[in-house]
């Protein structure tokens, strides 16, 4: 059996039933009827998430927004894929990563408070941030 110190300062993965639901729950009440509510006017179902309220809300208005705006009746999910990593990357820092589609599986780490996981429509949304560290090569 291992040594149980040896783990003390790692970090701990809980498992997905152990995490929130919907709303981030560093959220006040306030924000999370709020956002709740922008849910439901846009037509979307939060799922999992780990993301400041404010930054959730912008990738749901801005989702809507790509989808109503698509020039045809099937939304390609590259284009919001893209679209929706573009916007992060410029808006919250480099290393946003988004999935779109209506069947995919998924494991991924993420930095903290940068993840969010919603159903648009007949799409699911898997928007997620790592971290960048720059590698220096030895002797440079």
């Amino acid at each position: 059996m291992e040594n149980p110190e040896k783990f003390k300062d790692k970090q701990v993965m809980r498992p997905l039933s152990q995490r929130s639901l919907g709303p981030t729950q560093d959220c006040s009440p306030a924000e999370k009827v709020k956002l709740a509510a922008t849910a439901i006017s846009l037509n979307v179902r939060l799922r999992p998430s780990d993301m400041p309220a404010l930054m959730q809300d912008h990738a749901l208005r801005y989702s809507r927004s790509l989808l109503d705006s698509a020039p045809i009746s099937r939304p390609n999910p590259t284009h919001l894929a893209r679209a929706l990593k573009k916007e992060f990357d410029a808006l919250y820092g480099l290393a946003w990563h988004c999935v779109v589609g209506t069947s995919f599986g998924s494991f991924v780490t993420h930095s903290p408070g940068g993840f969010v996981y919603f159903s648009i429509d007949s799409l699911s949304v898997l928007l997620f941030k790592t971290e960048v560290h720059l590698v220096t090569e030895p002797g440079a």
